[in-house]
This record gives C-alpha cells, structure tokens and sequence, in this order.
C-alpha cells in the first residue's frame, strides 16, 4: 500500500452509503471527513488541506464534542432533516450542550458516566423532562453518526437513560361533550375547524395546513398531504413526517354542508378586506387571508372549553374523541387507523385500548338482542 504524503488526499465511497475523503496530517496519521455526496467531502477535504498548509487544521484526536456537533449540524443534520428539526438540534446544541462541561470533553472520550452526570444535572434545574429527553435524543443521534464513520468506538449516549416522561392521560369528550362543544362554537368564524378536528380526527397541524384544493366538496374526501410549522417566524407547509400520514378522509355529508358554509363566510371575509387580503389558498385563515398559527388556534380553543363549560384539555385531544366516537359507533379499528393515519394497526390498538373493553361488552349486548329476536334457547 502506497504511503501517502502529508497533504495529500483521496476519496472513497462507503460501503455503507454516503462519501469518505482522507487527508494525510504531519504526524502521518489520517483524517477523514464524511458526507452524503461526493462534493460536499471534496469541499471539506480541500479546505482542510487549505488549513493544514496554514497550520490551522484542528487535531482530530483533540476535536471536542462541541466542535463535532457543529460540524454534524451543518454538513449532516442541515441537509438531512426538516428545518423545524433541526431548529430543535442547533438549539439542544448551541444552549444546552456545547457551553456545558460535557461540550469541552473529547469528542473520542465521553463516557456513559459523563454523558449520565450532565443529564442529571440538567434534571436539577427546571427544564421538563420531555425537554432533557429530546437534547439527549439530539446527542445520541449526533454519536451513532460518529460512531458509524468511526470516529468514536461506540455511542456512549446510548448507554444511559434520560428522564422518565410522566404519562400524559388521553382524553376524549364523550357524545354529549363533543355536541356542547359543536353548539358552543356555531356562530364563531372558526365553527368549521372544530368540526372538522370532532369527525375526521386530523392533527392540528394538518388541518391548519388544508388549502381548499385539497377539500374535494362535489367528491366528500380530504386530502391530507402537509402539516403546518413555524420556521423563524413564518407558517411553511411541510410534508407529513410518515408515509401513513398522507392519507384520503370520507368527509361525511354534515360536515360537507358546514364546510360549504364556511367557504361562502371566507369568500365574504375576502371581499370585507379588499386589497389587505393574502390569498394563501387555506380552508382556515385570519381576518385578512393568512394562515393561523397554532398557538392562535389553541388560545381560541381553550376559550371555547370555557364557554362550553368542558374541562381543560389539548387540541390534539378533539384526535383522541374521533377516534372514540368512531369506535363507539362500531367503525373497525384498521379503518380507524386509516382515517388517523397511525402507521399500523397496533399503535390504533394499543392507544385506544382502554375503550375496547366497554365496546366489547356492547358487541356481546348486540348479539344477545339478535339472538333472542331469532328465538334463540337460553339453555
């Protein structure tokens, strides 16, 4: 095998998939840099050879976690992941890891018991778990990318444990919550959006990011095919996290009339606004035709509640009462897993599974009613 001068370069691709470029330091040992296209690792070797000849090339064996985790962010994370993804990541990173003491270690020599000492101390202060839970998920991911380019032996932040999340309760309006919430809202601009969360079970996300062509009014279905985010301050529509989450809803015929009128509302709206009107093409807008955001829609929802006189709750649980009303009703769970868009039929099961006893009890009362009317001996 040819030994390479200091400052020269190869590249290669991985077995594995994506791209590895080599460079050849003074000390003879090698260094290489990693990346899903050709390019991006031919840029990054020849302004690392750049900064070898300036004398300014950092020392892999002395890369701390920190410098890694900018790296990671800009060539792997920022390519890879949605942007609201990966505003999360360069937050968990800039505010929480790398101005830490675990961000000043090696990168090749964190420890489980480091890694587990940092989580602890940031349970210490008055981040919430599912916070602690997510910075840690954004290194554990980071690590099992070094650890694949064997950068380091193993990824340490697998071995430990973030905090344990409290279980959420689901909630769920029965029938008659679900009517009082309906009653509460008509006359409101937003009635429609309510409804819609009540029978077809939509995210809020998803139903804020309906645009009228994705309603079919003359066909009864809805296309659900984006989700609706804020990124740096502006509402961005972005595709469904899963495949099952693109999915076609039957609009049944009630909610057919109360979209029908919403239109002819906006359509009013519209002409009231006059030239101040942005025409974003959504089913639910502001006064002047923009979309609304999420926290609009959850601070006009908890009013809601209260002038219907329900108890607190998320919007995501209107989710959970289309789905009990839908098994209440005897819809199959698979196709309630279609309408949800849950990516099997056991995540459908399993939430739902505290209904299924009550539901089962019902199954057995109908047989009985149908048996007795076909004359059936008791025994």
């Amino acid at each position: 095998m040819t030994k390479r001068a200091p400052g020269e370069g190869s590249i290669r691709k991985r077995a594995n998939g994506g791209w590895e470029a080599r460079i050849t330091l003074d000390s003879g040992k090698r260094q290489s840099f990693y990346g899903r296209t050709q390019r991006a690792v031919k840029e990054r070797m020849v302004e690392a050879i750049s900064q070898q000849q300036k004398g300014t090339l950092p020392d892999p064996d002395k890369q701390t976690l920190a410098e890694y985790l900018a790296v990671w962010l800009e060539d792997t994370a920022k390519p890879t992941v949605r942007p609201s993804t990966y505003r999360l990541y360069e937050y968990a990173v800039r505010v929480h890891i790398a101005p830490t003491a675990i961000g000043k270690l090696k990168l090749a020599k964190v420890t489980p018991q480091q890694i587990q000492r940092w989580l602890n101390e940031l349970s210490a202060t008055n981040l919430a778990p599912k916070t602690i839970k997510l910075i840690h998920g954004v290194l554990r991911t980071a690590l099992e990318i070094a650890s694949r380019w064997n950068m380091v032996t193993r990824n340490t932040a697998r071995l430990v444990s973030a905090p344990r999340i409290p279980h959420h309760e689901m909630l769920a309006l029965t029938p008659e919550q679900a009517g009082a919430l309906l009653k509460a809202a008509e006359g409101d601009r937003l009635y429609a959006l309510y409804a819609v969360a009540v029978a077809l079970g939509m995210r809020q996300g998803e139903i804020l990011a309906l645009r009228w062509q994705d309603v079919d009014l003359d066909g009864s279905v809805v296309t659900v095919a984006h989700t609706l985010q804020r990124v740096d301050g502006k509402a961005v529509l972005q595709e469904p996290k899963t495949k099952s989450s693109r999915r076609r809803i039957s609009i049944p015929l009630s909610i057919l009339g109360i979209l029908r009128q919403h239109r002819i509302r906006q359509l009013e709206e519209r002409l009231l606004a006059g030239q101040r009107w942005q025409d974003s093409g959504h089913v639910f807008t502001d006064l002047v035709g923009g979309p609304i955001g999420s926290q609009r829609a959850l601070k006009d929802f908890k009013r809601l509640l209260v002038k219907a006189g329900l108890p607190d709750m998320r919007f995501h649980d209107l989710r959970h009462t289309a789905a009990s009303l839908l098994l209440a009703q005897g819809v199959s769970p698979r196709m309630i897993m279609e309408t949800l868009g849950h990516s099997n039929i056991s995540m459908t099961m399993d939430t739902y599974a505290h209904i299924m006893p009550s539901l089962r009890q019902e199954a057995a009362d109908a047989m009985d009613r149908i048996l007795n009317g076909l004359g059936v001996s008791k025994g």
